[in-house]
């Protein structure tokens, strides 16, 4: 097996994947196409509009021809340390303890990539393409965002481990 999870991103007002949720989904595919044992982990709760983000991206999947048995869908986190969490649970109640690869943005990666080997997994990088038609601005916002998430969600995640959870 080999998983891919995918972290969430907002769904539009219509229930359709934003342009950063679909390039993650895309992205994993992408990469996963190569892999006959490929188990996708769309992770993501409800936000504002539509679908949770995990079923989004799970019917998005399933119209790139990924076959529903090669989808285990993670519904319930509303944060990336929630996503982190969650997917660890899942896969390690199939006994899956081996590597494990993360599809997000590339300002996000550096966190999920932290956060997934704190928790006892052995994350490797999706190669992902470019981000699309956003601005220079906009990226470093996001950008900006990670600085004190990276150390805030490190430290609750070990906080978690220290307490057995």
């Amino acid at each position: 097996m080999t998983p891919i999870i995918i972290f969430g991103a907002a769904v539009r007002p219509d229930g359709s994947p934003s342009p950063a949720l679909r390039r993650r989904v895309e992205a994993a595919h992408r990469f996963g196409a190569r892999r006959p044992d490929a188990l996708y982990l769309p992770t993501g709760a409800r936000g504002r509009h539509g679908d949770a983000e995990s079923r989004v991206m799970a019917r998005l999947l399933g119209e790139f021809g990924v076959a529903p048995g090669a989808i285990l869908e993670e519904p319930t986190a509303t944060d990336t340390l929630s996503s982190v969490r969650a997917c660890r649970d899942l896969l390690r109640a199939r006994g899956h303890r081996g590597r494990v690869y993360a599809a997000t943005s590339r300002y996000h990666l550096a966190r999920c990539l932290l956060l997934l080997r704190l928790a006892g997994l052995a994350a490797r990088p999706v190669p992902i393409g470019a981000s699309g038609d956003v601005s220079l601005a906009r990226r470093w916002y996001w950008r900006l965002r990670e600085i004190p998430a990276i150390p805030y969600d490190a430290a609750l995640l070990l906080w978690h481990r220290a307490r057995g959870r």
